[in-house]
């Protein structure tokens, strides 16, 4: 398994899906999107920038931020 690192190019990351919410409206500026590399990690990145760096995470990191998004933990951040 392949270690990726943080900040790698995600236009790099060949062979892989990248997800988008629905909710994502490039018009808006919404575009985050995920994919799931080789080795079991998750990476996001900006689809609008797709030479631009994605981050990696760890299953349980997305988890985390998952499990903190369905309970509200970040309401206050939203727009």
């Amino acid at each position: 398994m392949s270690a990726f690192q943080n900040g790698v190019t995600a236009s790099s990351l060949s062979g892989v899906c990248w997800v988008k919410s629905s909710a994502s409206n490039p018009a808006g500026g919404d575009c985050v999107r995920f994919a799931e590399l080789p080795n079991g990690e998750v990476a996001m990145s900006n689809s609008r920038f797709p030479d631009g760096p994605a981050l990696v995470f760890t299953r349980s990191e997305i988890a985390a931020l998952l499990i903190g998004a369905r309970q509200g933990e970040f309401d206050n951040m939203a727009v």
